[in-house]
């Protein structure tokens, strides 16, 4: 049996859930993932992974249209996953499970309609009228009054539960893997230039509601030139520090993202992992991975 995985972009931290699902079923079955990247690229923590990957290009409707076909024509699994409540993964796995009569489970591990909807009313009316956008709030909303045409479902966490029913599949990671005593904590502090340092460790994509500037605010009231923050995950070095005040620089380093390999090694140095979401409608449907990393 193979299964085809499909994710709405695998340039985005998108990747992560759909890699994960493939990781855990490649075990058993065939798998490979299918999807667009906006960007062209690979996510970087996912750039080592050995599952096979069809990549296809992005564009404005309408010439999504024909990167879309191209998608349904290489999806070949005799069973479809589609990675989170979006049109280029679940709304493609429908037009599929359409025409091949093909079996089609969603995962969900977001509220998708919170990221659009944190802008206010003004914002909200502003994007519904996003009609060239593939992944554009109309399409969206669309996507999650379709969830009962799929032939089963999977959520992340109760909140998504309750609103979408399905079957619990929490984020799960690899404990042996990411055991901290693997690692010699003083040599992965020393190569990272922190020797008889404490690091206070950030790790994921620093986003709004993921309360990264309410932990540089926090931090700044800390006055110990022996606890040092680290951010692991940004897209652009230069631009992430430009945001840190002046007083805290030196105490602050900040790391692009990194592939899942690394993962534990940077783990293992940290004496505190922080994870600081805010309450909004972008995070009120997420479970944070990070918090089963740590």
């Amino acid at each position: 049996v193979k299964i085809s995985i499909l994710c709405f972009d695998l340039s985005t931290n998108a990747f992560g859930r759909a890699g994960l699902l493939a990781q855990a079923l490649s075990h058993f079955y065939d798998v490979e993932i299918v999807g667009s990247s906006r960007s062209g690229k690979i996510w970087t923590p996912m750039g080592q992974t050995k599952i096979p990957i069809k990549k296809f290009g992005w564009n404005r409707y309408p010439g999504f249209f024909r990167i879309k076909k191209n998608i349904l024509d290489a999806i070949d699994g005799d069973v479809i996953l589609a990675s989170k409540l979006m049109p280029t993964s679940f709304g493609i796995g429908l037009q599929k499970k359409k025409s091949s009569d093909k079996p089609l489970i969603l995962d969900i591990d977001d509220w998708e309609l919170g990221f659009f909807y944190h802008s206010g009313f003004f914002g909200r009316i502003g994007r519904f009228l996003n009609f060239s956008n593939p992944n554009g709030l109309p399409y969206v909303w669309r996507m999650e009054h379709l969830v009962g045409y799929a032939d089963a479902v999977s959520v992340s966490n109760r909140y998504l539960q309750k609103k979408f029913g399905g079957a619990l599949l929490p984020h799960c990671r690899d404990t042996k893997i990411l055991d901290p005593l693997n690692f010699s904590v003083d040599d992965v502090k020393n190569k990272m230039g922190f020797t008889g340092k404490k690091i206070l460790m950030f790790l994921g994509t620093p986003r709004p509601h993921k309360g990264i500037d309410d932990l540089l605010v926090a931090f700044k009231k800390i006055d110990n030139p022996n606890l040092n923050l680290v951010i692991i995950g940004v897209e652009n070095k230069q631009e992430f520090l430009n945001r840190v005040d002046a007083s805290i620089k030196d105490r602050v380093v900040v790391m692009i993202k990194t592939p899942f390999d690394e993962l534990p090694k940077y783990l293992s140095a940290a004496d505190i992992i922080v994870i600081p979401q805010r309450r909004t409608s972008d995070s009120i449907g997420q479970i944070p991975a990070r918090l089963f990393d740590a």
